[in-house]
């Protein structure tokens, strides 16, 4: 948890809460309402590292109807759904439908990600966004982020993966967006728009996912290196040979010792290191291979290791997974951002962030997906006293990145945290634009408040 000032979500008075308790129950019977505290406190937090915010109420919906039932409540009586009522969706969590010869799936939005992989894989197919959390996120979270991950290089995001959406406005409206077909081009596309909305103008109660053929091999290689320069180097390298493994993943000297206290045994020279995975037949895996170990050593690789089996990689791409939460038990208080610079800026960005730090006495470290220039810049700290030195380096990181040509965030999302931000990277224009459309779904403005646009007023989006 930081200790930095963060926006929070509007609160609700106590009989403004009671009521839509009250409102709830009738409408969904009690078994589906939480609202004793301690029964809503598992629901005050999430992964963003910000101070817990239990809800008044949460709901547990089984069906579609319950969200467009609690909406409809909400939206009457003017309560936020995430601040006044959380929204659960963990119980819709049923593979629909999985079509092998039209590669698709329909899913609800509980649905786990890894229970997707699972799913699709025993029929031979492949649905590629990999967020680091895929063994515990849900669908409709991912949607609602646009997740991404390391094959997102290769393979894109969770956007390029939604054909059509089910979802429900803040007034309780079911709408039917998008398609079934590979081609379709009738009307605006708002399934693009929800996707990576951040839950502020519509909630998802069904999605239908593009697919892949599975891979028939896939192979990790660890390249090992003195400098991020040379890593980095190794990247542009491997992309310049027009090579597109779906992994290029990058670590840095910091993040680098955080894995050897997980005990993944590196050689003590390495202050960089490339995670790198190809994929394909097997031919073209083998072929891939060579020429991506290849380009590693001739951009000056220490030693490039290849994973012997499928429990190695494992271990290597676990160790990876499990960075963030490592890294948290570094300081007492950590912040992880999420920047993406073009590519050709990364060691760029590297060699700011270190300066930053320098700068503002604040122990930084980075990792992230060097092939689409993402990287997760984590602060980390331990006095409460030095929040303004972190909330500093944190405007001069957002600053240097947009300087760069860059984006405040690659797949995490604007949420309230950044939203003071955002005028950085876009226009008042552009922004009122986008206030405009979130009336257009959300006119009383309930869905997530305050979340992406900069507060004003009371707080309303």
């Amino acid at each position: 948890m930081t200790m930095l000032v963060r926006a929070p979500f509007p609160r609700i008075s106590a009989n403004l809460a009671e009521r839509a308790c009250i409102r709830l129950e009738r409408a969904l019977g009690p078994s589906k309402v939480l609202t004793a505290p301690s029964r809503c406190a598992a629901y005050a937090s999430d992964e963003s590292e910000q101070e817990a915010a239990p809800p008044d109420a949460v709901v547990l919906a089984a069906c579609a109807q319950d969200i467009a039932t609690t909406l409809e409540v909400a939206n009457a009586l003017g309560v936020p759904v995430c601040g006044g009522i959380a929204l659960c969706t963990l119980g819709m969590n049923s593979i629909v439908e999985i079509d092998r010869d039209e590669f698709i799936a329909v899913v609800e939005p509980g649905v786990i990600l890894g229970d997707l992989y699972a799913a699709v894989e025993a029929e031979g197919l492949f649905y590629p966004p990999d967020p680091n959390s895929w063994a515990l996120c849900a669908l409709g979270g991912n949607i609602a982020e646009n997740a991404a991950g390391p094959r997102a290089f290769k393979y894109g995001v969770t956007r390029d993966y939604v054909l059509g959406l089910d979802v429900i406005s803040a007034a309780g409206s079911r709408l039917q967006l998008g398609r079934r077909t590979a081609k379709g081009v009738t009307g605006y596309d708002l399934t693009a728009l929800m996707v990576g909305s951040e839950g502020t103008l519509a909630l998802t109660v069904g999605a239908t996912l593009r697919l892949r053929r599975k891979p028939q091999q896939v192979a990790t290689l660890l390249g090992l290196f003195a400098t991020v320069a040379g890593a980095a180097r190794a990247v542009s390298a491997i992309v310049a040979a027009g090579l597109v493994p779906r992994c290029l993943e990058l670590i840095d000297r910091a993040a680098l010792q955080a894995m050897r206290r997980q005990g993944v045994a590196l050689d003590g020279r390495a202050g960089a290191l490339l995670l790198m995975e190809v994929d394909g037949d097997v031919a073209a895996c083998e072929r891939q291979l060579e020429e991506v170990g290849a380009r590693a050593v001739d951009a000056g690789a220490l030693e490039v290791l290849v994973a012997q089996d499928a429990a190695q990689r494992e271990r290597l791409w676990a160790a990876r997974r499990q960075l963030s939460h490592v890294t948290a038990k570094l300081a007492r208080y950590k912040i992880s951002e999420d920047v993406v610079v073009p590519r050709t800026r990364m060691v760029d960005l590297v060699d700011e962030v270190m300066r930053i730090g320098e700068r503002n006495e604040v122990h930084m470290l980075n990792y992230g997906h060097a092939g689409d220039g993402n990287l997760h810049v984590n602060l980390l700290w331990d006095e409460p006293a030095d929040a303004a030195r972190i909330e500093q380096a944190l405007e001069e990181l957002f600053r240097a990145v947009i300087a760069m040509k860059g984006t405040l965030s690659g797949e995490h999302g604007i949420g309230t945290s950044k939203a003071r931000y955002l005028p950085l990277e876009q226009s008042a224009k552009l922004i009122a634009v986008q206030r405009d459309v979130k009336r257009v779904f959300d006119p009383n403005g309930i869905l997530n408040p305050g979340k992406i646009f900069p507060r004003r007023g009371h707080g309303a989006c």
